[in-house]
Order: C-alpha cells, then structure tokens, then sequence
C-alpha cells in the first residue's frame, strides 16, 4: 500500500511537471532559452548596488559618541569580520550549495518542492544568490511566474559579475532578521548585545533560522516557535558535519525551562534564547537636546546634506556619516552638575537652561534644557525658548551707546519714576515705577546697579532702532528670524521698555550677543558641528571669519564696564577670582525669569532660571 502511495505522488508530481512545462513552452519560451543560455552569456541589465544604510554617529570635541541616527538598524561589515563557523552555519541552514551552484540550485530546487508535497518541513527553493536578486532588483514586483522567472535569470547572470564573497557579503549585510535589524551586525547587537566578531557557531545557527520567517520565528514574541526553529537549523548543522549531534541534544535540551535542581546545574551557563532586546554596552545612549538639535539643524536649518528634505533625510538616516560637534564633555558636565546642584527638584517646577559658548569661535560647548530630553514629554529645549529677559538685555543697550561715543564717566539720570514715549504707541508711553531709583551719576555706577530709568533714557538717547539693530547684529543666530515673518517668531521691537526687558530673546541669543563683548566686538555665529564625515571623505568643515560689529575700542569700554557688575554690581557674589570676567543679571517682573549673562575671553555663558510653562514668581530674587 505504501509503494502505491509513493506512486502515486510520483505520477502526480510528473503530470503536474508536464503542465507547467507545456504551460511554458508556448507562453515563455523566449524566456526558457534565455535561463538556458545566461550562464554562458555575459551579465545584461544588472544595475549597480545601491550603498546600503548605514547609521549615522555623532561624537562630542573628545570623540565620545553621544548619539545615533538610523532608519533600520543597519549596519555594514567586511565578510573578513564575520566569523568562518558562523557563515557555515548560514549556509548551512539557508543554501548549503551555495559555493557550488551558479545561482541557481536545481537539485535543492527539486529537493524543496518534493518536500512540500510530501507535507514535512517547509523548505525554501532560493539560493542566496536569488535572494539577493529579490532585494536588489525585484522588490515591488508582483510575485507571478514571471517574477520566478526573473529571479532566475537575474541570479544567472549576477554571478557572472560578482564573486561568490561579494553576493555572500552583500547577502549578509542586507538580509532581515527581525525586530528592525538588517544585517548581521545589527542582529549581532539586538539579539546577542556583541559585535559580529564575537558571533559562536550556536549564535549563527540561531540567526540562520530567524531569516526563512523572521516574525514567525521571533524570539521575543513567539519564543516557542523560535526554539523549534532553533532545533531544526541545528539539525541542519548536524548533517552537514558541523556540529557534534551529542552537542546540538544537550543545547536543545537546556532551551527548556525546568525547575529540576539537577536540571538546573547541567545547564548553568548554556546557551539560551535571546527573548529581550539586547544593546551593547557602549550604544545606550540617552536622546538629549543637543543631540535632538543637531538632527533638527541638519534636516530643517541647512543644506549641508542637501538642497530638499528628502535628500538631508537620507543622508542623515542611511548615510553612515560621521558627525563631529562642538560639544565639550567637561563643559556639558559642569552644567548637568550646576543645575542639579543649584536648583534641586522643586514642587513649583521652576528650571533652568544654560548655553556656553567658546568666546572665540561661537562653538556651542555645552547646552542643559531644562529637564532632560524624554520623547512625548519633555521635547522642549529651554536653551532655545524665547523668554523676556529683564535687565540682562541693557548688555546691547550699552554696546549700541559707546558704538555711538558714550564713555563709562558719562552722567545720566536714574530717578524713578519716569515716563518715555513709545515710538510705536504714542498714546501710551512707557511709565516705570517700580525698582531701585538713583539720582544723576555715571554711566557705569547705572550699570553696575542695573537701574532702569537711567537704560531707559539712555535707549531713548541712542536711538531704539539703533538698539534693535545693535541687538540682532550681536547675537545674529538661526534663531533670532531676523528679517522673517512674525509667525515664525515675534521679531525685536523697539519698545520703550526694552530696557525692561520686554522683548523675548533665549538663552543661546543671549549667549550669543555676550560673545560679541568677549570677542573684542568681532561676532561669531553660533554652531554645533565641526566636521561631517561621509563614507567616501569630509562633507563639511565649519569655517566663519566672523563679523566685527563693535570696534574694538568701543567693545572695550563697554567689557570694562561689564566688568564692575561682579566686581561691586549685582552679580559680585559671582565674581571669579583671578580671572578677567564680565557680565550682566536680569529679572523679569516680579520675579518671573532671572538670568545671568556672563563671560571671560574662553567661555561665554547665559543661563535662564525660571517656569517653564507659567511667568510664575519666584521666591528669594532680589529683581534687577
């Protein structure tokens, strides 16, 4: 009965052959030939590769890697990296003729096909070389016996122009393994948290099964299926002399779960399933807002990766660049440290931002936002959120008041109250009435004690055009929109109370103006990145001969003035001993935001305290 049996399959099998040879014949035979013959012919059609998508690395001015941007895990390696035992075991399971076929593989063709009708293991029919064919050249078509077809010829003819090592590497490099990984280093890191180098001849059995269905065989979320894929690749080890049977029994046996003591003991440090995403070490890199400001530069503030979008895109997310920025780790330390330290967790949920530039070249060397960067929650960079900034902003008061002649001995009114015109507003003019009043006395005893009324007129004296002007000049960044439209952010206006601060400006415009001052009055914009590398060399090279806003002279007498507000001003309690430093403090009304604005001929510094939502007033500032 069972001979009859075997007969009858046999006999269905050859009729079925005859139909689809038939069916064939009379619709694609031109197609026939030309498999018949691609082996002999040279490779016709085959496009070049398309670069495979590489992750994108940012590093710190130390070279510390402090972030990474992908689309799918991938990532490129050498086939000299991946170890012998592990492609063995890959071919083992996936296309054990693969260094002996052209392409395509007839007896496991045949092989495969008899075991499907048969009703025991699925088996695939492709070669590797064939799937490297579906990535590369066929993917979208509709798979029809045409798409069969093609495949075929297409695997004919790329091995007449690729070595075996090539189609095996690009194989190796491209193929899913599940869980957003392509390519074996990607699945080295997720499944196993190791380079490819450290691959064992059981890691690459388990990623040989992962690829004939690599959701069906996941491990983290069907872990049952996984292992009996896992047992039928190592059977695929065991017959081709891979592996020791006694060897592939006692894995197979310590993938199950007991709770036997006995058990336990036998299989203490076995190979077991991977059922969590793993990471390497030195990749758990936390999203911050330098990091996410970076990225947000490269795809939305620039051209350097590209003149559209979708250009900027791709070679920021599959580009395999190499970003190199100015962020300085013992900068950024110190000021993660100083606002943990100086304005501990608090109830009212007042924080803080802080920008440091390198006074020189306007590099950003450190940048907290407020609480740390979580997606979905806290995505806001105070650093670059606009808030009124008290009598901080009389630094560009000041600068455009000696730019015209004004001399620190200058004498100007500071008494309170006192009422100025609005340019804009005629029927409202500017009435101060609060803070601290002095009588007449010189332009620097008024800046040291940040009287209003005497930055008031003295704004008025200059000219708030000029002041608006001396402003955007000095701290010219991507954010300041200067000359853009209103919506994308209110632009400076010549207020009456400017000298108040009612004009918005951020902790890096801030910075960036006091750069000025600290540069001799030569301004440097404010950047991020130093060098961007490409696979085939550097991309870019920050270069900015800077822009001299300030003569020197008057950049001077308006430093040495900045340079009492510590010494015997509002900010003496910061003086730094031994170091020339300047700057300026700010308060809001009632205490809604306080800053510092400060300097020294390396480090420029702005730091922003206050709600990050709400002008809420805050408790023990004295208001400058």
């Amino acid at each position: 009965m069972r001979l009859l049996t075997w007969w009858v399959r046999l006999g269905v099998i050859v009729v079925a052959g005859a139909l689809i040879v038939s069916s064939l014949v009379v619709g694609v035979a031109p197609r026939l030939w030309n498999i018949l013959n691609a082996h002999e012919e040279g490779a016709i059609g085959l496009p070049e590769w398309e670069s495979i998508a590489q992750r994108t690395y940012v590093y710190d001015s130390q070279g510390n890697e402090i972030a990474a941007y992908e689309l799918e895990n991938s990532q490129p390696v050498a086939l000299a990296q991946i170890p012998d035992e592990v492609i063995a075991a890959i071919l083992a399971v996936e296309d054990r003729e693969f260094y002996n076929h052209h392409g395509v593989n007839v007896r496991g063709l045949f092989r495969a096909t008899l075991s499907n009708f048969e009703g025991g293991a699925r088996q695939g029919a492709s070669t590797i070389t064939q799937q490297v064919v579906k990535m590369e050249y066929l993917a979208g078509l509709e798979r029809d016996g045409r798409y069969k077809i093609l495949q075929i010829i297409d695997a004919l003819r790329l091995e007449k122009v690729r070595t075996k090592d090539e189609i095996l590497e690009r194989y190796l490099n491209t193929v899913f393994f599940g869980n957003n990984t392509y390519g074996i280093q990607a699945a080295a890191e997720v499944y196993f948290g190791k380079r490819v180098e450290a691959l064992t001849q059981v890691d690459g059995a388990f990623l040989a099964g992962l690829i004939q269905a690599p959701s069906t065989y996941d491990p983290i979320r069907h872990p049952q299926q996984s292992r009996r894929r896992f047992g039928q690749a190592l059977d695929a080890l065991v017959d081709e002399g891979l592996m020791d049977p006694v060897v592939a029994e006692e894995i197979r046996f310590c993938l199950v779960d007991s709770d036997d003591p006995g058990d336990v003991a036998r299989c203490e440090g076995s190979w077991q399933l991977p059922e969590v995403v793993q990471q390497i070490a030195e990749k758990r890199i936390a999203r911050t807002h330098f990091s996410e400001e970076v990225k947000s530069y490269l795809l939305n503030k620039s051209n350097l990766l590209g003149d559209t979008y979708q250009e900027r895109y791709n070679k920021l997310f599959r580009g395999g660049l190499r970003i190199h920025t100015t962020l300085d780790p013992v900068a950024q330390s110190a000021a993660e440290k100083a606002r943990l330290e100086q304005l501990p967790s608090n109830t009212a949920g007042i924080d803080t931002a802080i920008v440091s530039l390198d006074s020189k070249t306007g590099a950003v060397r450190a940048m907290v936002g407020g609480q740390p960067f979580v997606a979905g929650r806290n995505e806001v960079n105070m650093a670059l959120a606009p808030r009124q900034t008290g009598s901080s902003i009389k630094i560009f008061i000041l600068a455009a008041a000696v730019a015209a002649g004004a001399q620190g001995d200058d004498v100007i009114d500071g008494t309170l109250p006192c009422t100025l015109p609005n340019p804009d507003d005629p029927d409202n003019p500017f009435v101060a009435t609060d803070g601290v009043s002095r009588p007449v006395g010189s332009l620097s005893e008024m800046t040291w004690a940040s009287i209003n009324c005497a930055y008031a007129r003295l704004s008025q004296i200059v000219g708030l055009d000029r002041v608006v002007d001396t402003t955007y000049r000095m701290a010219n960044n991507l954010y300041l929109f200067q000359g853009r439209s209103p919506e994308q952010r209110e632009p400076l206006r010549p207020y009456a109370s400017f000298a108040t601060g009612a004009n918005e400006m951020s902790p890096l415009d801030m910075a960036s103006g006091a750069q000025t001052l600290a540069n001799g009055g030569v301004h440097m914009q404010p950047y991020y990145i130093e060098r961007i590398e490409g696979p085939d060399g550097v991309l870019y090279q920050h270069s900015d001969a800077g822009v001299q806003v300030l003569s020197p002279e008057a950049n001077a007498r308006a430093v040495n003035i900045l340079e009492g507000v510590l010494i015997s001003g509002t900010a003496r309690r910061s003086q730094l001993e031994g170091r020339v430093s300047a700057g300026k403090t700010g308060t809001q009304d009632n205490n809604t935001n306080a800053w510092m604005v400060g300097f020294t001929p390396e480090l420029t510094t702005a730091v922003w305290v206050g709600h990050p939502d709400l002008y809420l007033p805050m408790n023990g500032i004295p208001e400058f």
